[in-house]
């Protein structure tokens, strides 16, 4: 079956919400990311750039906390979260049924919640499947009932796939929102124990790509099988990129970094793949936190890795 390009018109949709991490700061991201386009000029410029029609829908309308979260909460922040949310799958959906491809900037990586259920949504009305491609040094297939900190940037994917807090599962008004046949982890490398076993009891192992099988196998056959299987679906697929997937050497400014990742080099040829082979509908970057950032190389990388997927090239 005939896979959709690329789309020429361009929807960048900010989603500020840092509180479902457990360290703040993923929250200014978002303005950051804009701010860094190359040369000294902003994302949206460099994006029309390369030849999109693109338009800065600005951000969505996140609920901010009245105050910290109590230390027994688990999930933290739900009610707040579930609203934000749900303004986000909408803006994502809205994006879609306009025709432009949805660029959304977080945030931490429980915004994956909202832009995937968006996208979800927009499928589901057209009666198609889609796919889901995710780059992140975890899982995130945690729920609260094995989540050791209840931070619900640990649970987008459970959720996504139905499990875990029945508010956040069911929103959208329909669960789950993903088919398992149609997704591909790419860069895991720190699991949790309840998370190995939850993706062995689904019989995810397949769809994982792990480190060890990029340091076997190379980048560019992981990211191609990752992408024969999101391919499946008859509608293309999204891609959710969480920064921590590289290597704290090249991307200092995250939450959650874990030595080993990919190299500066991998994490663009996996998205410059992505771009040439076609179908991608929407993709998304999280977990930039510029009070973690060194000399702005996070930010400004992922002003670049969004060029990559947009299909941007060396020559």
């Amino acid at each position: 079956m005939e896979k959709p390009e690329l789309l020429r018109k361009v929807a960048v949709i900010g989603a500020p919400l840092g509180y479902g991490a457990g360290k703040p700061g993923s929250e200014l991201g978002v303005e950051a990311i804009r701010l860094a386009g190359l040369h000294g000029g902003r994302l949206i410029d460099t994006i029309r750039k390369l030849g999109y029609e693109a338009e800065d829908r600005g951000n969505v309308d996140i609920v901010r906390p009245a105050g910290p979260a109590l230390e027994s909460a688990n999930p933290k922040y739900l009610q707040e979260t579930l609203t934000s949310c749900s303004n986000l799958a909408d803006a994502v959906a809205t994006g879609l049924a306009d025709g432009c491809f949805p660029v959304i900037l977080g945030g931490d990586h429980s915004i994956a919640i909202g832009s995937v259920s968006g996208v979800a949504k927009y499928f589901r009305n057209r009666d198609e499947s889609f796919g889901l491609i995710w780059f992140d040094a975890h899982a995130d297939i945690n729920t609260p009932a094995s989540s050791p900190t209840g931070n619900i940037h640990g649970m987008p994917l459970a959720t996504l796939l139905g499990y875990g807090e029945p508010g956040l599962v069911d929103l959208c008004g329909f669960s789950p929102k993903l088919d398992p046949r149609y997704f591909a982890h790419v860069g895991a490398r720190d699991l949790d124990d309840g998370e190995k076993g939850r993706i062995r009891e689904l019989g995810l192992e397949g769809h994982f790509f792990t480190m060890s099988d990029i340091d076997k196998r190379g980048m560019l056959d992981c990211v191609n099988e990752a992408i024969d299987i999101a391919s499946q679906s008859s509608g293309g697929y999204a891609v959710t990129f969480d920064v921590d997937v590289i290597d704290p050497r090249f991307a200092p400014g995250s939450g959650t970094l874990v030595r080993g990742g990919a190299t500066y080099r991998e994490a663009h040829l996996a998205l410059e793949v992505i771009a040439e082979r076609g179908g991608m509908r929407s993709f998304e970057i999280v977990e930039v936190n510029p009070m973690l950032d060194q000399s702005n190389i996070t930010v400004e990388l992922a002003c670049e890795l969004i060029l990559s997927a947009l299909g941007k090239t060396i020559l």
